[in-house]
């Protein structure tokens, strides 16, 4: 009789153990922890639990694994929009998007990440900026930025000055200016009074000083009238 309940223990363990529930992801490191095959591309995460499904693009190694927030690559997404949708997230997972100040939180909250910047000029030039740290805070004090540790890659820090600044857009006005950074520079940011770092801003094509500032621009690279071909900010939990 033991001999027997034995036998069927071994056989119902791998059953019961293939009902077990699957972690749901919540970044981009989490799916690589699932299976490290996995190549870089868009993968769905979980920031705020089951029911908060989101597209997201993983950039994918086997030292580092980012998830991406923000990605500009080519104009194709109009980046000129309201507290509400910035707040949510839009745009396309597999070219230009931002995943959302209420994801950023919720991921930031969960696990502590360093901020990697990337960009690239119209040349073909490639440059980095690296923080240690980044965190944001909740909606009730704006999506605040944390962020700190920088280490340069070629591009300068344009994002130290935006520190400790809240989240503005042209309808929600929460910069350190008299003014709407957000209306001047046609973008949506962490301005300060008002920016070193435009990521949001409109995309044009290099160098262009017809309207100051308003580009996408990162200022310690090439200043303040050329927008850059891409830029992307992306997050990796502290080794």
């Amino acid at each position: 009789m033991m001999k027997l309940l034995s036998v069927l223990l071994l056989l119902l363990v791998p059953l019961l153990s293939s009902c077990a529930p699957l972690l749901l992801p919540l970044d981009c490191s989490d799916v690589y922890s699932q299976d490290s095959s996995r190549p870089s591309g868009v993968y769905t995460i979980y920031p705020i639990g089951a029911t908060s499904a989101v597209l997201v693009y993983c950039h994918m190694d086997s030292q580092e694994q980012w998830t991406v927030f923000q990605r500009r690559l080519d104009g194709s997404v109009n980046f000129y929009r309201p507290w509400d949708q910035y707040k949510t997230g839009f745009g396309n997972a597999a070219g230009e998007y931002w995943l959302g100040l209420e994801n950023l939180f919720h991921l930031t909250q969960r696990k502590r990440y360093e901020l990697l910047v990337d960009m690239e000029d119209f040349n073909g030039n490639k440059v980095f900026a690296r923080y240690s740290s980044l965190s944001i805070d909740g909606e009730s004090d704006g999506y605040r930025l944390h962020v700190s540790g920088f280490t340069d890659g070629g591009a300068g820090d344009s994002l130290s000055a935006h520190n400790g600044q809240k989240f503005s857009t042209f309808d929600k006005d929460q910069d350190s200016s008299s003014g709407n950074c957000a209306k001047l520079y046609l973008g949506a940011f962490w301005y300060n009074n008002c920016h070193h770092a435009n990521p949001n801003g409109v995309y044009r094509w290099g160098a262009d000083g017809t309207i100051h500032g308003v580009g996408v621009e990162w200022s310690r690279w090439k200043g303040f009238d050329y927008s850059l071909k891409t830029i992307s900010m992306k997050i990796r939990p502290v080794q």
